[in-house]
């Protein structure tokens, strides 16, 4: 048991947190750049806010998920695609996403 413990902390977080990034970076998949500046990422949009100090804006994480999911529900005039509602980002490329963005 303690094996399986040890598989669920901090490492698992960074491993969310890579593919995350990989999600958020990709211009077939998350392409959160096309919108928004992110650290380490090329030729951002400027539509979107700048991704920074997500944890302190957003500690509540659930929120973070609401957003990336559909954020229509919360903004009806946002661009922002719901990425959960129409499909575009499964529920676990969602939280992978939002384990990348709580690092920024």
């Amino acid at each position: 048991m303690i094996g399986v413990a040890a598989s669920t902390g901090p490492a698992r977080a960074q491993s969310a947190a890579a593919e995350g990034q990989k999600i958020a970076f990709d211009r077939g998949k998350g392409n959160c750049l096309t919108c928004h500046e992110i650290r380490g990422g090329d030729l951002p949009g400027t539509v979107g806010p700048a991704l920074k100090d997500i944890k302190s804006k957003y500690p509540d994480r659930n929120e973070l998920v609401a957003i990336v999911t559909d954020e229509t529900k919360r903004n009806s005039l946002t661009v922002m695609p719901p990425f959960g509602r129409n499909r575009i980002l499964t529920e676990q490329e969602i939280n992978a996403v939002v384990d990348f963005l709580q690092t920024l």
